[in-house]
């Protein structure tokens, strides 16, 4: 079967959960942004928690189907509407032959999922079927959707509908959002004061957020401990020789916003690292909107393995909910 893009939404692209393997040579691991979220959608229509689905940002697309599917959307509270009835989200319904799913306004979050029973069935490309836009890989076409695409779907398991995940196990941002970091290898650059202030600070989201990194303004800027540039170094305090960037890091140029890069970041580059947000928050980062107020929590390695093992328990429950 196929799917027909009748309006491709704000920004809607194929993601899976991502392509890792490929960061050392500056290949991206793209993805879901909230990976629990498109996992969750997977599951209520029958699919294997990996297969592809879409990411919408903000505003869904138009689809219409040329047969009948099972479909979910989880994540962003952007609600579903079949032929212009309301249905709800994270839970699974019916579209049939010939209807079309298009959405309501967003109320809450900034990403959806929508999953489809059988999948996306756009090419695997290094062992995804996620886009990445910048490189023009993956996805339909390497691109955002555009009016007029035909994406394929595989053949689905004929999954129930009505399946629904319980709201306690829908995780979602605070207000404001605590993203919890462990300071990095370059945290002696800046001054107790400054490193202090990092973690009392309210900061807020930038409208600079998107896939590649999200920008954060408001708080303080960074003040650096007085040293020599090395050579290679560039001129500027945040400046450092060239260095990779692990998934999650915060880069602060010039030591006034930080930068959370996110899952189509580049693998290195030469502005230093204040820290590196954990695992188990990276989801949250991806539901955050322009403005909402965050603040970074410093933890120890234990605490961020125990987030860790907390996040794949509550996967464990929200599978066994199913």
């Amino acid at each position: 079967m196929a799917v027909k893009v009748i309006k491709p939404g704000l920004s809607t692209t194929v993601q899976d959960l991502g392509r890792p393997g490929y960061y050392h040579i500056g290949i991206p691991l793209s993805g879901g942004m909230d990976r629990l979220a498109l996992k969750a959608a997977n599951l209520l229509v029958g699919n294997k928690e990996g297969a592809a689905v879409l990411e919408a940002v903000f505003m869904g697309p138009e689809l219409q189907f040329t047969d009948d599917a099972t479909v979910a959307v989880t994540g962003a509270e952007l609600p579903p509407k079949v032929n212009g009835e309301a249905r709800e989200t994270w839970t699974s319904f019916k579209v049939k032959k010939g209807q079309t799913l298009s959405f309501d306004f967003l109320k809450k979050g900034a990403r959806a999922y929508i999953a489809i029973s059988g999948g996306i069935d756009v090419p695997v490309v290094l062992g995804s079927r996620s886009t990445y836009t910048l490189g023009a890989l993956g996805g339909f076409k390497g691109r955002k959707l555009e009016a007029g695409d035909k994406l394929p779907v595989g053949k689905g398991r004929g999954a129930k509908e009505g399946r629904s995940i319980p709201e306690k196990l829908r995780r979602a941002p605070g207000m404001p959002a605590e993203l919890r970091m462990l300071p990095g290898l370059y945290w002696h650059r800046i001054t107790a004061e400054a490193g202090k202030h990092f973690f009392t600070d309210t900061w807020k989201v930038a409208p600079e957020a998107d896939r590649i990194g999200y920008r954060f303004r408001g708080g303080r800027p960074l003040e650096f401990v007085p040293r020599e540039q090395p050579f290679g170094a560039g001129s500027d305090p945040s400046n450092i020789v060239d260095a990779c960037y692990p998934y999650g890091s915060i880069q602060v140029p010039g030591g006034t916003e930080p930068i959370v890069l996110h899952r189509d970041a580049v693998s290195g580059g030469g502005y230093f690292m204040v820290g590196t947000v954990i695992s188990a928050d990276m989801d949250l980062i991806g539901q955050l909107q322009p403005h909402t107020p965050a603040r970074f929590v410093e933890v120890t390695m234990a605490q961020a393995l125990k987030a860790r093992r907390d996040q794949a328990k509550l996967y464990d429950k929200l599978k066994a909910s199913l």
